[in-house]
């Protein structure tokens, strides 16, 4: 039976990149909706959006600034599709993966699945080794918490069964819910997959948004939502 994609992409100050990125989803040859959510963005973004909804992409705007972990629980109420897949909506991830993002859940093998950036076979843009050396660091405190054996916790490529995504709550509204959604996943005895993804990060200078102060804010997540123990 054929299964339907939806495409969640949480959006905020992309100009210049969003006309790209959703013609580079609609691109992908794949039975699918688009959903996204805009943060608030202030740099004329929302005026674009405005002119391209259509049959297969919906647009949901947020009348203030909430974060990246807000739109997507924003945008996973509004799921129709089986499989859900996060997109940024820069472009440091290829829509192109999606085929082999998904195949996984396809064969039946998998119920989430992780793009990984550091076991790929693919092209990968050299950047920031400190940047890199705290995702590894990240990784390594959430896998010894939710006893999985991930290689990027942090990714932007996360793909679930839309059932998956139906049991957890997300609470985080910034770039916590990464570790957030992660623990929360570990705990529900599911299968979990990791693929080798390419990668095309930015530089600060070209709009990338996650700070040093996203980085603790994602350890004090990776503590509260590993040690806090089920209500």
């Amino acid at each position: 039976m054929a299964m339907k994609l939806s495409v969640v992409i949480p959006v905020y100050n992309e100009r210049d990149s969003i006309r790209e990125i959703i013609e580079s989803v609609k691109g992908v040859d794949l039975d699918k909706e688009i959903i996204l959510v805009d943060d608030f963005s202030t740099d004329g973004t929302r005026e674009i959006l405005l002119g391209l909804a259509d049959e297969s992409t919906r647009i949901i705007f947020h009348d203030r600034n909430r974060g990246k972990g807000a739109a997507l629980r924003t945008g996973f109420a509004q799921v129709a599709g089986d499989i859900v897949i996060i997109q940024d909506a820069d472009l440091e991830y290829d829509p192109r993966q999606y085929p082999k993002l998904i195949q996984p859940i396809l064969d039946g093998k998998a119920d989430v699945v992780y793009g990984s950036r550091f076991i790929t076979g693919d092209y990968r843009r050299v950047f920031f080794f400190w940047h890199m050396l705290g995702n590894k660091f990240l990784t390594l405190l959430s896998n010894l918490l939710t006893n999985l054996n991930l290689s990027d916790m942090e990714t932007c490529y996360k793909v679930f069964r839309r059932e998956v995504l139906e049991k957890i709550i997300i609470e985080e509204n910034r770039f916590g819910f990464e570790p957030e959604i992660t623990a929360k996943i570990a705990k529900l005895n599911i299968r979990i997959y990791e693929v080798g993804i390419s990668y095309s990060g930015r530089s600060y200078g070209e709009g990338k948004k996650i700070g040093w102060k996203d980085g603790v804010s994602a350890l004090r997540c990776i503590l509260k939502y590993n040690l806090r123990r089920k209500r």
